[in-house]
């Protein structure tokens, strides 16, 4: 474990304030104040840990979300957590998942990719996938989204309604099941995709995070990951080609509108005690 997080750790499960009286704007004010001030701490002891989970963020994105926290207290937190493809989403996902698992976080994860839309014809009329790709389909444009259904069932969850998700399936069919997949509104909703950024709905989020990693560290994972999947070696790299054009295209030139940008190579037991940290900061405030 980091030292410094340990030492945070430490700190903070000594550290007991009045709760404040969140039904009222200057109780939730101060709440806004003690989090804005431990979120810099986090920040301030990211920077000095041999491998930083925090590239950079935008300045006034510390202000901006405590406001929203202020003015709309009722509403659940919408985090977008994108990358291109292979920089580590949904590995980050898993560990998040584990730390949701073991100290019992309210955290609902998403995937955006679900939202693909259903292109069982397509896959019908061309034989398969990749013969499909071959024949120019642009599978991550945001034409092949249902943007207007993600947008709006992640309002819903933002509004404390459970809904049913669809479900793409990944078996090479191209289906995708609508209202499939039950998705409890908790109080932090991640949506991991590289879409959850996209123009049509990344004004819904209350925090963009972009996962960034290098061009030849993600090719050398997704040709390992094929590897892993049995996948012919040139046809792995056809489908490489395609990513880049994709990602620099969709993902990447989105970049500039997110919050925070993390680096794709973090540490997962360092990212597990910053995960559990901020846990800590969020609910350790005493009744009396």
């Amino acid at each position: 474990m980091d030292t410094l997080v340990k030492q945070l750790l430490l700190n903070q499960s000594k550290e007991k304030i009045q709760k404040p009286n969140c039904k009222t704007r200057s109780g939730r004010s101060f709440l806004a104040f003690y989090l804005q001030t431990k979120f810099k701490q986090i920040i301030n002891h990211d920077k000095k840990s041999d491998r930083q989970i925090i590239i950079s963020y935008k300045k006034d994105f510390l202000d901006k979300f405590t406001q929203r926290l202020i003015e709309k207290p009722q509403e659940r937190i919408l985090i977008a957590l994108s990358g291109e493809s292979a920089s580590g989403k949904s590995t980050i996902c898993s560990q998040i998942s584990k730390c949701i698992e073991t100290l019992n976080l309210p955290i609902t994860i998403v995937s955006a990719d679900n939202y693909f839309k259903d292109i069982s014809h397509l896959i019908e009329k061309y034989g398969n996938f990749d013969l499909l790709r071959d024949h120019g389909y642009d599978v991550d444009s945001p034409d092949n989204f249902d943007l207007d259904l993600l947008r709006s069932d992640m309002l819903d969850l933002k509004k404390g309604k459970d809904i049913y998700s669809p479900q793409y399936l990944v078996n090479g069919t191209g289906k995708s099941k609508p209202k499939s997949i039950f998705t409890q509104s908790k109080k932090i909703i991640i949506v991991e995709g590289m879409c959850s950024i996209y123009k049509k709905v990344q004004d819904i989020f209350d925090i963009k995070v972009y996962i960034d990693l290098d061009e030849q560290e993600r090719k050398r994972r997704f040709l390992n990951r094929a590897q892993k999947r049995n996948q012919d070696e040139v046809n792995a790299l056809k489908h490489w080609q395609y990513i880049q054009f994709a990602g620099k295209k969709y993902v990447a030139s989105n970049k500039k509108n997110c919050d925070i940008i993390i680096n794709g190579e973090c540490n997962l037991e360092y990212f597990s005690r910053m995960v559990e940290y901020i846990n800590l900061i969020t609910n350790n405030f005493s009744e009396e």
